[in-house]
């Protein structure tokens, strides 16, 4: 252990110092979900939560092919900056706009089109007109979503990832004060019940989206990459590198994303209570994961910038670090989950002990799958960076399409387990995508070496 911490200490070191203002970027993100569940649970009761909390998952489900397919960017980035390429850069930047517009149009579309046909998931009556309702207006939020996860990419690539940290932090408060304000009408502002969380939700990301703009062309470190003579340049190609590359990619994510959101709707099915305890339960597990895929697109920017230098020892070094970083976080996590699961179920829900005593046993079941989700994701970071997408996208769909969610609703339904059911279909299909995606970085990383040394790949 301490021989490995010796070796890999400046890799480890540049991989926190990189990752941790991006954990904290996508907590914030995560964390407007879970703000909107905090106090509609505490404001509002039950049946408002699993409503929102669905329509939140749909709608971040919509969304994910989107915000991943824009996360290739910034390691297209690393690798560009790497080169010395600044002209690149700034044609990746503005192309990754374009692209976010794109996805707006599409995802935005689609979201709309799901809210007004929301009893297809067959949710009870109640559950149904409250999420349609919340999930129109998230629909209108995934604009300047998008627009922020494209606008970042350059930030974070360049390695200036605390840019997006402190702005998606200040929107992160903003989101609670609307919350508590246009849910019970505080002062001059409306009372709006469950449609203000999404009200909320839309003037947030509305904020991070234009502050980040501002920052970008007001700020001296970003100008050598957005000069005058750079605009006339052509970005056609660089939009059809990101399609290439980022629709894969996003497809990856859209699968267990899928997996979980899919898995409510399941749960969903076994009764109001079991749904808004499975919604408590995957709102702290979905926290620890995107602190985990704040690590893991850390490991997409080094092992870009390793492969934009020719250094095939950076791209596995890169790689070995973030593998080990990951472990450790979630092993922490996993730790809190088993040791305080009463105490963090009892922030999100009072004086309702048959949704508390069921939140509080996934948060357990959670816990258990925390290190199987924090490798997986890391392997598709790592995987990224080396512009390695349509493998990872085929080991993701069989292990949450053809694994996980068959498992789920076999265990749930058919052998009677209940939601307990659903939770173990799930931790196995994040443990056989942890095992693949790992393996299929190291057998990258070997092709690269029998190719330097000449030897057929």
């Amino acid at each position: 252990m301490f021989r490995f911490l010796r070796t890999y200490r400046s890799e480890l070191t540049d991989t926190f110092r990189l990752s941790v203002p991006i954990v904290i970027a996508q907590l914030g993100v995560v964390l407007m979900g879970v703000t909107d569940n905090l106090f509609v649970g505490r404001l509002l009761g039950a049946v408002p939560l699993g409503a929102a909390g669905l329509a939140n998952a749909i709608s971040f489900l919509v969304s994910c092919i989107g915000v991943g397919g824009l996360s290739v960017v910034a390691a297209l980035v690393s690798k560009a900056r790497s080169q010395n390429d600044t002209a690149e850069v700034n044609r990746l930047f503005r192309a990754g706009l374009q692209v976010a517009w794109l996805f707006s149009i599409v995802f935005g579309g689609l979201s709309i089109v799901l809210a007004y046909n929301f009893q297809l998931f067959g949710q009870t009556p109640e559950v149904t007109k409250l999420a349609e309702n919340f999930m129109l207006i998230l629909s209108a939020s995934l604009v300047p979503l998008l627009i922020f996860v494209a606008a970042r990419q350059l930030a974070d690539g360049l390695r200036f990832p605390r840019v997006a940290m402190a702005i998606t932090v200040g929107a992160l408060v903003l989101n609670a004060f609307f919350n508590y304000v246009l849910i019970t009408g505080f002062g001059p502002f409306p009372e709006m019940g469950l449609m203000g969380s999404a009200m909320a939700t839309l003037l947030s990301r509305t904020a991070m989206a234009v502050g980040m703009l501002v920052y970008i062309y007001r700020s001296g470190r970003f100008k050598p990459y957005l000069v005058r003579a750079f605009r006339a340049l052509p970005t056609s190609a660089d939009v059809r590198t990101i399609l290439r590359l980022g629709i894969p990619g996003g497809l990856t994510f859209f699968f267990e994303v899928a997996t979980f959101t899919l898995a409510a709707v399941l749960t969903g099915w076994l009764g109001e209570d079991r749904l808004a305890a499975h919604q408590i339960a995957i709102n702290m597990a979905s926290v620890t994961y995107m602190m985990a895929t704040g690590i893991s697109s850390a490991a997409a920017i080094r092992v870009g910038a390793a492969v934009g230098q020719g250094s095939n020892q950076g791209v596995y070094r890169a790689g070995v670090a973030a593998f080990a970083l990951s472990i450790g976080f979630m092993s922490v996590a996993a730790l809190l989950f088993f040791t305080a699961n009463d105490w963090l179920v009892s922030l999100y829900i009072r004086d309702n002990p048959a949704v508390s005593t069921v939140a509080a046993t996934l948060v357990i079941m959670g816990g258990i799958f925390q290190l199987s989700d924090g490798i997986q994701v890391v392997g598709v970071g790592a995987l990224r960076g080396l512009s390695d997408v349509n493998v990872p996208t085929l080991i993701t769909l069989f292990s949450y399409w053809g694994v996980a969610l068959p498992m789920s609703y076999l265990l749930g339904f058919t052998f009677k387990m209940d939601v307990i059911g659903v939770w173990i279909g799930l931790l196995a299909g994040l443990t056989i995508a942890a095992i693949l995606l790992t393996v299929r970085f190291f057998r990258r990383v070997r092709r690269l070496e029998r190719t330097v040394s000449g030897i057929p790949a």
